[in-house]
Order: structure tokens, then sequence, then C-alpha cells
């Protein structure tokens, strides 16, 4: 409601439907060809790859992300998906509406709370701005995959070697290959994804826990 009433409020902004979930989405982006979408990718009914399948489905729209507090690894797994903006909740009316009208022209908008949260998370900001946008989807490799899946079971790089017969070297190239790739730099964002990607079991973590 109250975004509802930010921009129905601006000059030269139609607002032209609402959807509560994904399939909705996608049947709105069909019906209404917006120019513009403002999706919480973070929330229940939502996540970073209906902005993908929107963008598959039409290809012109620009997406913004709002949410309340993203991490560096779920801004980052928008971005990747296709987002051109990214806004807090909490960040002021004018802010939300530049995000809105710089993607409706093609630009790419972050606030500087979002910018923030890139720096203390070890990415180079200035780097990041400057790079080219790209939907293109993050590609690990099998044996990425299986290190994950090792690393998020609290593996240690040379027992890892050990069961995948591998140098503690190459382990740990493959390692930082990963942290690059998913845009992370600290083992809690491998493991973090390994959870969300079924690469590894919530469960694990939990029984640990109990011990």
């Amino acid at each position: 409601m109250g975004l509802r009433a930010v921009f129905e409020a601006m000059p030269g902004v139609r607002i032209v439907g609402e959807a509560k979930d994904g399939i909705t989405l996608q049947a709105l982006l069909v019906r209404h060809r917006p120019d513009v979408v403002l999706i919480d990718h973070t929330s229940g009914a939502f996540a970073a790859r209906d902005i993908r399948d929107g963008l598959r489905r039409l290809p012109r729209a620009r997406f913004v992300a709002i949410t309340h507090d993203p991490s560096a690894f779920v801004l980052l797994h928008a971005v990747r998906a296709g987002a051109i903006g990214y806004v807090k909740k909490d960040c002021d009316i004018q802010e939300i509406r530049d995000a809105v009208t710089s993607a409706a022209s093609g630009q790419r908008f972050f606030c500087g709370k979002v910018l923030e949260s890139l720096r203390k998370a070890g990415h180079d900001v200035e780097r990041f701005v400057a790079e080219p946008l790209t939907c293109a989807p993050v590609v690990l490799t099998e044996r990425e995959c299986e290190i994950i899946g090792l690393i998020a079971e609290g593996q240690s790089y040379t027992r890892i070697a050990d069961r995948l017969h591998l140098s503690a070297h190459t382990v740990t190239s493959h390692r930082k290959n990963i942290m690059q790739k998913l845009g992370v730099n600290s083992t809690a964002g491998i493991v973090l994804y390994a959870v969300r990607n079924g690469l590894a079991s919530p469960n694990h973590f939990l029984f640990n826990a109990g011990r």
C-alpha cells in the first residue's frame, strides 16, 4: 500500500498490476508488458529465479529488487538473475522513485545502503557498479558442486582432498573459483548456497547443533 501511494502520486508512472506470487507475476508480464517491475525476491512468494524467468518471458522489462536488509549473497543473486537496480525498503521515497525511473531508462541504480553491504562483505564496489549487466547464470562444474557440498558438511581441505583424490592446493583453488562465481567471501556464504540449492541438507546442521 505504501509503494502504491508513492507511485500513484508520481507523474509519468502508471501502476498496471500487482502480483502476490511468481505464477501471477509471469501472467501479468504477458498481459500488461510493463516497463519496470519492482520485486521483493526475498519474500516467501518470490525468488531470484522469478526475475530470470520474467526476463525470458519479457526481455525488455527492467527489474528492480526492493528488500528489507539484503546480504551481499542475496543481493548478488538478484543481480545475476537480471535485476538492474536494488534498493532497501527503508530507503528515502525519492531514492525508491529514482531507482524506478533509472531502470525505465535502462540505467543501473543501487542505493547507498546496498553498496555499503557489498563493501562490508569485501566486494569491490567501484568494480561492481562499473561491470556490465549480465543475466548469465552461475555455472558450477560437477567437481565444484562436490566440493561445495563437502565444505558445507564441515570437511577440512585435507579431508576433501583425500576423499576426492586431489591435492590440498587444488581444493583451495577450487574454493577460490567457487567464491568468485558465487560472489561470496566466506565459508558461511558457500554453506548458505549449498543449503539453498540442495547441495547440503539443513538437517545436518540441526543435528550437529544438538550434539
